[in-house]
């Protein structure tokens, strides 16, 4: 893995023999310096709960800059779950298990205690149906915005329970003055579905038909207008997402098919987008595909910025496989996936689901690693191209 802008340290390693894998990494600094990091567990050996679900989220934290992690508590009934800070506590929102409740939980020391979803008034906030039965909630480590005093986070509700098709894209918020943890503060907009008879013309070459949109980012235009921007999953069709529009203050979301859709890079996995506080523009981490023969391809990670949302520029590569491998081995081995990612002074810190040196294949990931762009804004006006 190369360090042209970074160093990298690890937080976890998982054996593969184990046939639990790592996924879903959230990365936050806290107002005292510690970095804290949390990701959850998947596959078939992976801890589950009652009813046969993946639930379990572990919680790191590193006093050294990220240079050495440790575990500090693991987190049962928390699943694609989120870190965000707000008013000095650290909130961690996202589903109970995979299609599960949507929960929220507040910790008030850095991360080592926290706060249990057990009702309505203690972070229970919408519940989901029984097994996969719906309402089946899906979200990843995605963004929270704070906008006109109010708190937005995307969500999607699978149903049916087929993945891709069923995905129904919905936002939920709250007045940044209320009780997070009470499911009171909270609405929720209508769930909107994906259309497939909107598609762009060049759709029409979806092989598999598994169209669908998921693991929306709620981002604000430089206009002010809110919108949850999701990727799409177009196979073979390369680089596209959909853009959400959110209206009448979190109480609805629409979407325009001549105007929704949108170019880019590395839209067919999951992606990061937030917008710089100095001087506005939009940041995106994400693996972009553009050379690649093959849909499906994180054997890399780059950086792109915007001014607007819409058209977006390479600056750097950050992660590619420097193992000796034929370029086909490299797809289907390895994997730097998605990363969750904060601004952190002139630098950027970043947390990536890694399938890395023996690995069972790309999605199956070994590892969670640590990585820091350093200077980030100064690559504005460096244009890598991508392939």
């Amino acid at each position: 893995m190369p360090k042209k802008y970074q160093w990298l340290s690890s937080v976890k390693f998982q054996d593969p023999r184990t046939l639990t894998y790592l996924g879903s990494p959230s990365i936050l600094r806290l107002p005292d310096g510690t970095l804290l990091a949390t990701h959850d567990y998947f596959g078939r050996g992976c801890p589950v709960n009652h009813v046969g679900e993946e639930h379990l989220t572990s919680v790191y934290r590193s006093e050294d800059d990220g240079h050495s992690w440790w575990n500090v508590t693991h987190i049962s009934g928390a699943f694609w779950s989120g870190l965000f800070l707000h008013r000095g506590a650290v909130y961690l929102l996202g589903t109970s298990a995979q299609y599960g409740d949507i929960v929220i939980r507040r910790s008030d020391d850095g991360g080592f205690t926290w706060t249990h979803p057990k009702d309505d008034s203690s972070g229970l906030l919408f519940r989901g149906g029984h097994y996969h039965n719906p309402p089946n909630y899906h979200c990843a480590p995605v963004p929270v915005l704070f906008s006109s005093g109010r708190i937005y986070r995307a969500f999607e509700d699978c149903d049916p329970l087929i993945w891709g098709k069923g995905f129904r894209a919905f936002v939920i918020s709250a007045d940044e003055d209320a009780d997070l943890l009470d499911a009171r503060a909270w609405k929720m907009t209508n769930k909107l579905p994906y259309d497939p008879r909107t598609d762009p013309p060049d759709f029409s070459t979806n092989e598999r038909g598994v169209y669908g949109w998921l693991e929306g980012n709620m981002v604000q235009a430089p206009d002010g207008t809110l919108w949850d921007i999701l990727r799409v999953n177009s196979i073979p069709v390369l680089n596209k997402a959909a853009m959400v529009r959110v209206v009448d203050e979190g109480a609805r979301v629409e979407f325009d098919p001549q105007t929704g859709f949108i170019d880019l890079p590395g839209g067919l996995s999951k992606f990061t987008i937030r917008r710089d506080p100095v001087g506005g523009r939009y940041w995106m981490l994400s693996n972009d595909m553009q050379d690649s023969p093959v849909p499906i391809r994180r054997n890399r990670l780059s950086l792109f910025s915007s001014a607007d949302l819409r058209v977006w520029e390479k600056h750097a590569t950050l992660m590619v496989d420097d193992h000796e491998k034929t370029p086909e081995d490299s797809v289907k081995n390895t994997g730097f996936q998605y990363v969750d990612w904060q601004f952190d002074g002139d630098n950027v810190i970043y947390l990536v689901r890694t399938a890395y040196d023996g690995a069972h294949n790309f999605h199956d990931s070994n590892r969670i690693v640590f990585a820091k762009v350093e200077g980030f804004r100064k690559l504005v006006g460096e244009t890598e191209v991508s392939g």
